[in-house]
Order: structure tokens, then sequence, then C-alpha cells
């Protein structure tokens, strides 16, 4: 009786520790002050301004009566169309990548795994100058997936999430059977349609479970965006937002939690949706056997 007791208090503290970040946040996205300082447990007065100059793209000026154009909703689309490509994107590759894995045996297949986890190994930051260059100089040649793209964001971003999300999936693909294969073989079915018919209809949860994983990931991302894109009209949210906590938009912390709490629905509508593929995807195999 007492372990149960301390184990519901640990949890309850768990949850308290980890919800108060999100609940400070609210607080300051419905206070009138725009500091960090002035923000309370509870809004004294609580507004809904800051949603307001958000959704008007019109933040008043703290060093003059003027407004600055924010641009949060382009930024808000912007970074809703990059997250979804990139998820797609990240399913498609990463599913075919781990079924060569998983399936074929050639040459360098080991070693082909190995590179793929190493590469992750290195912290994002080492490889902000060697990626700018290389789409700096791609750009020249390819002008869609150049600086300040959405596609050169895009394949950045599919080359830095293939390793991992390769690895997840082949261990998923490995739980399915060889011999649905075979069957749909022998049936005189071609190895795209055993791809695309058999397997990844099995494989859909840990499917749903990347896609996720990459569109979150996506809008949360600032160092890379941050480097290739260079023009307001560009910029996802994350690189947009940052301007309302340094000295561009004069410290605009209620606008900032308000942005924030909006570009999270998104993300909390999707992951509500798929919370039951999630389960699958990451606690089951593909087939009991």
């Amino acid at each position: 009786m007492r372990e149960t007791w301390w184990r519901h208090a640990v949890g309850i503290v768990a949850v308290a520790v980890s919800l108060f970040p999100v609940w400070f946040l609210v607080s300051a996205a419905f206070s009138r002050d725009d500091s960090v300082s002035g923000t309370s447990f509870l809004p004294l007065h609580p507004t809904t301004k800051n949603f307001t100059e958000i959704v008007r793209n019109r933040v008043p000026d703290p060093s003059s009566t003027s407004f600055v154009e924010s641009h949060f909703l382009r930024w808000f689309a912007n970074t809703i169309g990059i997250a979804t490509v990139t998820a797609l994107g990240t399913v498609v590759l990463g599913a075919l990548a781990a079924y060569a894995f998983s399936r074929f045996r050639f040459r360098g297949r080991r070693m082909g795994m190995l590179a793929l986890l190493l590469i992750q190994m290195f912290p994002q930051l080492l490889l902000v100058v060697a990626l700018y260059l290389i789409v700096l100089n791609v750009g020249g040649i390819f002008h869609g997936i150049g600086l300040n793209t959405y596609g050169g964001l895009i394949v950045v971003y599919l080359g830095g999430s293939l390793g991992v999300n390769a690895w997840l999936l082949k261990g998923f693909f490995d739980t399915i059977p060889s011999e649905l294969d075979e069957s749909a073989r022998v049936d005189g079915a071609t190895p795209a349609q055993i791809f695309w018919g058999v397997v990844l209809p099995l494989a859909a949860p840990v499917l749903v479970v990347v896609g996720l994983i990459s569109f979150v990931s996506t809008l949360n991302e600032f160092v890379l965006a941050s480097a290739i894109m260079q023009t307001q009209d560009h910029f996802p949210l994350a690189v947009g937002m940052n301007g309302f906590i340094d000295q561009q938009y004069g410290q605009r912390w209620g606008p900032f939690a308000a942005g924030t709490l909006l570009a999270a629905i998104p993300a909390a509508a999707l992951f509500m949706s798929l919370q039951k593929w999630m389960v699958g995807g990451l606690t089951q195999g593909a087939v009991k056997g």
C-alpha cells in the first residue's frame, strides 16, 4: 500500500514538473507584461492582445509609436508546408532504405548501416558550415535547392533524418516474416507490389511514428533553418519568432509566448489523432507469431 502511494506521488510530481514550463508559457501569453520577470503563476490582468497582435501581423514597436510586421501567418504556413513535405519524404526514403537493409543481402550492407549510425553521432552545429557551403554551391547549378529556398532546406532535413529512421524502420521490418514476401512472389507480385502492397501496410504503425517525429522535429528546428533561410518571407516559424526575444522587436515575450502556443496546435492535434498508431509502432511488432 505504501509503495503504491509513493508511485502515485512520484507520478504527480513528475507531471507537475513537466507541465510547469507549459503553464508558464500560457501565463506569459495572456499577460499584459512583455517581460519574463513580470510573468506570474497566474496572469494578474489577463488579455488576448498578444494573440491579436500575432494573428494580425502587426506588433507595436516599443521604441516608437509605429508597428512592425511580424509575418507570423507566413512563417506558420512555411513551417507547416516544410514539416509536412519533410515528414512524407522521411517516411518514403526511410522505408525504402530500411526495406533494402532488411530484405536484401549485398556487399557493403553492414558497413552502410554502420555509417548511417555513426553519422548521427556528430553534433548538428559541426555540420552547419559544411551544409551551408554545399547548399550554396549546389544552388548555383540547381536553383530550386539553393540558399533561401524551401527545397534546399527540405533536402537538408531529409538527409539528416535518414540514418536514425532507417535503423528504426529496419528493426520493425525485421519482424515482418519474409514468408509473406515469398508467398506474394509466388502469386506473381513484382518487387514493387510486394513493397507497397504487402510490407508497407503491415508497417503502418512505425511509419506513423517516424512521420510524427519528423514533423515535430522540423517544427522545432532552428540552427539549420537560420543558416539557410535569409529573408523574412522564407523564414520558418522558429527563426521568425526568434525576432521577438532579441532586439529586433524589443524583447516581446508576450507575443512570443502566444505564437508558440498557436504553433503547438498542429503538433498536438496530429499527436492526438495518431495516438493509437503510435502505441502500436513503439511497443509491438508487425506480426505476432
